[in-house]
């Protein structure tokens, strides 16, 4: 499948990833997190490694994926279960709130991803992480600011995350009903802040994370 300059603006592509297996880098892991913002629950990280095999021509192995944040539910379950099946090897980290308040959210995103590359097996050669930051851990990486835009590894990765995430949340909603997790997965909603402000904070809120009283 080919895709006009306009689609190209839309999904991610395997540019990346054919640039490493031409220098003869192999195992290739997109990483990237879920749940940095909002005020509960756990930052998730999830790292995505693809057979070689997947990317030997210039068209999509899995045509029409994006970025996590701009498909429908329904859609990101759907695409879950492709890239499950078609991953050689995927990771997942998972930070709660309670460490979150302890180093804060950029080391606790750290500690997810570094957690997510270290269950994969074998370990990846190389990384493609999402975004701007990233603590190293001995494994070469490039950090690509909005990769899950633009990296196809980052995008599934994006996907596993947020599903992964998704679910956390929808079990807590039935820990706590008062708060709407299933609705709003932890973000700062009105509906979420004044759930807040009238029962208080529950066991999974950020407490470093403030709001409005």
């Amino acid at each position: 499948m080919t895709f006009n300059n306009s689609q190209k603006k839309l999904l991610p592509n395997i540019e990346f990833e054919k640039k490493l297996r031409e220098i003869g880098i192999r195992f290739i892991a997109g990483v990237d997190e879920a749940g940095r913002g909002p005020l509960a629950g756990p930052v998730v990280a999830a790292a995505v490694v693809f057979p070689e095999s997947i990317f030997i021509d210039n068209s999509l192995p899995i045509p029409n994926l994006k970025d996590s944040k701009k498909l429908s539910n329904a859609n990101r379950l759907k695409f879950y279960d492709i890239i499950k099946e078609k991953a050689v090897s995927i990771g997942i980290g998972i930070i709660n709130n309670e460490i979150i308040d302890q180093i804060n959210i950029l080391n606790a995103t750290f500690k997810a991803m570094q957690q997510a590359i270290f269950e994969l097996k074998p370990l990846p050669d190389y990384l493609l992480i999402d975004g701007p930051h990233f603590l190293e851990i001995g494994i070469p990486f490039a950090k690509i600011i909005n990769g899950d835009l633009k990296c196809f590894s980052i995008a599934a990765a994006s996907i596993i995350a947020k599903v992964v995430r998704d679910n956390i949340m929808n079990d807590y909603d039935t820990l706590y009903p008062n708060y709407g997790f299933s609705k709003h997965k932890g973000y700062g909603t009105s509906k979420h802040v004044m759930a807040i402000k009238k029962y208080g904070y529950c066991n999974i809120h950020r407490r470093t994370f403030k709001i409005n009283r």
